[in-house]
């Protein structure tokens, strides 16, 4: 071995435990190894930065605002509202009537947004009609992860890995190209929730601090859940070292975390993202920090969305769909012809429906800088240099040759798994744009040591790398959600990893069918 292939794997070695330690945000440890990379010459400083001018990246950095444009239309809180059954029902007639409309939202926008706006509604609700609230955030998680494989737009992993595709000379994904296995694997995990949830997810964890402890001598003070989002000052800081209640003017009464409920000794407890911290707050407290990027999630018990006019909720709407449209229609070969000098591709739409939003006030464009996920940004261009330092040290080709070598007298088919449980694995460990970073030039050097086609191992690799059902760690979602319902690690292994399954045989049967080696 090579000093650059000996270097490059210490490095990467480093940065998988640094991403499973969550010392550092993932887009600055990633950054790191990039650098090492120049330093010692293995990248130069323009495969450094070309990440930074990718058209994937730039695409996911837009449909931020898109999402948020969307959101401040209060477009999904009608929407849910109207899903939700009043009066009597059951757990089953309510997800049959949720689970499908939510994963066809999001595979069209942000699942974050979708996730953090319906969760403390159908919490509420859940309450109201004496129904547990934990038969549904998990599988409101995973079903906005199910309807995101379905579309190039749905999970900004699909667009890095295209992004990718395009680096190497390749033809991108369509519009719904994914959708041709990513809706058998959503058919099939919405089935299995609707079977199985109510049976393996936990009943209702009662909370340690309720509305109704509020002291009397604190009329005016009202429970309210945070949770941490990656931005908070105070991550990896003992709370009484932080001190909660002169930054925000609210008392940390407990703090909750892995289905576990901490009401003693409070001030000793190290804060981590994806922490909800139940606090006594006013009615203030929602209204000043409900914009804000350091909590992810703020629910009171009370609707905070946003009600503007229907005029603007149909105006966005139509954004939408037009962006859609536009983007699939573009593809067209008789379009192409028709426009040679424009790609009608995502890209140009998104970014023509971002300004429109901008100048329509549907979001503010003033404050546009805070509805980007900086961090992810970060992330995926950095996978960029380091998918490159990969195939320049001459690593990928190793690892391929390793692995061919493992399964050879079995075929390509048996490698597409292989890649499928590498990338699964890492995207449950670290994050799902790290592990497709990882994985694609493995992917690009067994297609091409075997003289097989690539893209049958694209595709597996966005399949697998969004599939992240194991863990609460290796999606925001899941950590959304296992703060608002108070679930254990336990409780995403048990329901999860069959659902991993699930995707995991679907992927590999389907995908050679649709995409030949």
């Amino acid at each position: 071995m090579t000093f650059e292939i000996i270097f490059v794997l210490l490095a990467l070695l480093g940065m998988v435990v640094a991403l499973a330690l969550d010392k550092m945000r993932p887009g600055m440890v990633l950054f790191s190894v990039v650098v090492l990379f120049l330093c010692a010459g293995i990248l130069t400083p323009k495969e450094m930065l070309e990440g930074f001018s990718n058209k994937g990246m730039i695409t996911v950095a837009m449909l931020f605002l898109v999402s948020e444009g969307i959101r401040q239309s209060g477009a999904l809180g009608q929407v849910i509202k109207k899903l939700l059954p009043q009066g009597k029902t059951t757990v089953f007639k309510a997800q049959l009537r949720m689970l499908p409309t939510i994963s066809f939202i999001s595979a069209f926008l942000n699942n974050t947004p979708v996730v953090v706006i319906f969760a403390p509604i159908i919490k509420r609700w859940a309450e109201s009609v004496k129904l547990p609230a934990t038969k549904f955030l998990i599988p409101l998680s995973y079903v906005t992860i199910l309807g995101g494989i379905c579309t190039l737009i749905g999970t900004s992993t699909n667009l890095v890995v295209h992004g990718m595709i395009l680096e190497a000379g390749y033809e991108g994904f369509t519009m719904f190209e994914l959708g041709k296995v990513g809706i058998f694997i959503a058919i099939a995990g919405i089935i299995y929730l609707l079977l199985f949830s109510s049976k393996l997810l936990p009943d209702v964890r009662t909370d340690a601090v309720k509305q109704d402890d509020e002291p009397e001598e604190d009329v005016g003070l009202h429970r309210v859940e945070a949770v941490l989002g990656p931005r908070f000052p105070g991550i990896n800081k003992k709370l009484g070292e932080f001190n909660f209640q002169r930054h925000y003017g609210a008392a940390v009464k407990e703090i909750k975390r892995s289905g576990q409920s901490i009401t003693a000794n409070l001030d000793n407890e190290v804060l981590r993202e994806g922490d909800t911290l139940v606090v006594m707050a006013d009615d203030s407290f929602v209204q000043t920090w409900g914009e804000s990027s350091v909590f992810v999630l703020l629910a009171n018990g009370k609707d905070n969305e946003p009600v503007p006019g229907k005029g603007k909720r149909w105006f966005a709407l139509l954004l939408l769909i037009l962006m859609i449209t536009g983007a699939t229609v573009g593809e067209l070969p008789v379009v192409k012809e028709a426009f040679p000098n424009i790609k009608l591709d995502m890209f140009f739409f998104v970014s023509v429906t971002t300004i429109i939003m901008a100048w329509t006030k549907i979001f503010p464009a003033r404050k546009y800088t805070k509805y980007i996920s900086w961090d992810i940004l970060i992330t995926i261009a950095c996978a960029f240099a380091i998918s490159k330092a990969m195939v320049n040290s001459g690593v990928a080709d190793v690892v391929a040759t390793y692995i061919i070598g493992m399964t050879e007298h079995y075929g390509p088919q048996v490698l597409l798994a292989a890649v499928f449980i590498i990338t699964n694995l890492f995207t449950e460990l670290i994050t799902n744009n790290a592990a497709a970073a990882l994985a694609f030039p493995l992917a690009l050097s067994i297609s091409s040591q075997m003289g097989v086609s690539p893209m049958p191992f694209f595709v597996v690799i966005c399949m697998a790398a969004s599939a992240s059902f194991s863990t609460p760690i290796g999606y925001q979602t899941n950590l959304i959600v296992q703060g608002i319902g108070n679930y254990k690690f336990t409780d995403f292994v048990r329901i999860g990893l069959p659902l991993n399954i699930i995707a995991f045989l679907i992927s590999i049967f389907l995908i050679p069918l649709i995409w030949p080696f």
